[in-house]
């Protein structure tokens, strides 16, 4: 009887299954994952013959399987539920990360010095525990802030070197400026939790000190610190905020000796109930749990006109073709609840940005960034003539040319601290300064 019982069970349930899996609408987006998921691939006989197109379609099944999201926030919740224990400093640990060593902890720059000399009223004790890929959860409820560790030490020799280029090859007509930007860990770790990342602050003295005298260091690392009690890092995204960016342009405008506006000069807007990139980094339903506003500030009293050269990539993110010039808004608006809203401005990464303003004080500025630098533009439109703007990935000209041809006299390094640490920024940039025109697009 018994048998019967459980082999009726197990059929329901397998009929249930094989109905919902082979008839019930997929996915084509994860939100937590924040990708596209795989399409179900096209047929061909020599795929088939290959026999690459049934493992495409085995991705297909597997990676798109209906309610999948739902089973992924299920499961997360599960996890958080089996926490190990509470440590005395009040620090909550999760089984399946490994702790760095104590030794590795890279050693305390002294206060006296002059960069990574600020004060705020962050408190840097609290409540953390360890998630997915090394993310540090921080706080609770709704103040949970996701935090990715750092793990350089002092280098960025090749980001230095690269800006020393830029400052031999041109600079006697133009303006060479390095903003190296650090990640929210760097304020915001618990002081109990600090040896699980190392200093940024160390990196960014590294660089200091290996850029030219005649390349301008712009120190935003005090600045931030200054104003970490105010929202300028978000807590759900592995971005700063962009209060963050307002105040960094301040101190690069301070630099190239241009005007500058306080934000009474800007209309404040916000998409509600933003969830960034943390939530599906470290895959913790509490950071899903806890929306923040993206608030952006956009220019009031000043005239300017966007125009963008769009790029087309393949899936290895190489440019296959270029559209435009198209004359296009800067910001653009998002719904609530969306979770693209770091696209606020300019939509996209994959563009060369020109904005046209009605300063008219002749000064042309052109910023190289990562993804940071997307909020640096807003905020100079009253500062320069003309802003130009491109992602260090992306450009398909000859840049030491198109800086002539478009009479640049400033031009500002804008990248995290990760990425001045590591190699790739470095290289593209260096590529794209030499590079032949149109040499970077495939076919």
């Amino acid at each position: 009887m018994h048998n019967k019982i459980y082999i009726t069970v197990m059929s329901v349930v397998f009929i249930a299954a094989t109905i919902i899996l082979t008839t019930f609408p997929r996915p084509k987006y994860s939100e937590v994952e924040k990708r596209d998921l795989a399409q179900f691939p096209e047929w061909s006989v020599s795929k088939l013959a290959q026999g690459t197109w049934t493992s495409e379609v085995s991705s297909w099944f597997s990676d798109s399987e209906p309610y999948r999201e739902r089973l992924m926030t299920l499961s997360m919740k599960i996890k958080d539920l089996e926490r190990l224990v509470l440590s005395d400093d009040n620090v909550t640990f999760h089984a399946a990360d490994d702790m760095m060593e104590e030794g590795e902890m890279e050693e305390a720059v002294e206060e006296e010095e002059e960069l990574g000399k600020y004060s705020n009223n962050v408190s840097t004790e609290g409540k953390a525990k360890m998630a997915h890929a090394g993310i540090i959860i921080v706080g609770s409820g709704s103040n949970v802030r996701a935090l990715m560790a750092y793990g350089g030490v002092n280098g960025g020799g090749k980001f230095a070197k690269m800006a020393n280029t830029y400052q031999e090859e041109i600079g006697e007509r133009v303006r060479i400026y390095a903003m190296v930007i650090p990640n929210a860990a760097e304020y915001y770790l618990p002081e109990s939790w600090k040896k699980r990342s190392k200093s940024q602050l160390a990196t960014l003295k590294s660089i200091q000190e290996q850029l030219s005298p005649d390349v301008t260091f712009v120190n935003v690392y005090n600045t931030l610190g200054n104003h970490a009690d105010e929202p300028i890092f978000l807590r759900t995204d592995h971005h700063w905020a962009p209060l963050g960016g307002y105040y960094a342009a301040a101190e690069f405008a301070k630099s190239a000796g241009v005007d500058f506006k306080d934000l009474d000069s800007y209309e404040r807007k916000e998409v509600k109930r933003f969830v960034g990139t943390m939530y599906g980094y470290s895959k913790d339903i509490s950071i899903k749990e806890a929306p923040e506003d993206f608030v952006y500030y956009v220019p009031k009293d000043i005239e300017y006109t966007t125009t963008y050269l769009t790029y087309t990539t393949n899936k290895d993110y190489k440019i296959t073709k270029v559209s435009g010039p198209t004359t296009e808004r800067f910001f653009y608006r998002f719904k609530d609840g969306g979770s693209g809203a770091y696209s606020t401005f300019m939509g996209s990464d994959q563009r060369v940005t020109h904005v046209s303003t009605s300063v008219g004080n002749g000064r042309k500025v052109l910023i190289i960034k990562d993804s940071f630098g997307n909020t640096i533009p807003g905020y100079l439109f009253y500062s320069f003539e003309d802003i130009f703007v491109i992602d260090n990935r992306y450009f398909h000209l000859n840049l030491k040319k198109y800086i002539e041809q478009q009479g640049i006299t400033d031009l500002l390094f804008a990248c995290s601290t990760f990425n001045a640490y590591g190699n790739a920024f470095s290289k593209n940039c260096l590529e794209i300064l030499h590079q032949a025109d149109g040499k970077s697009i495939v076919k």
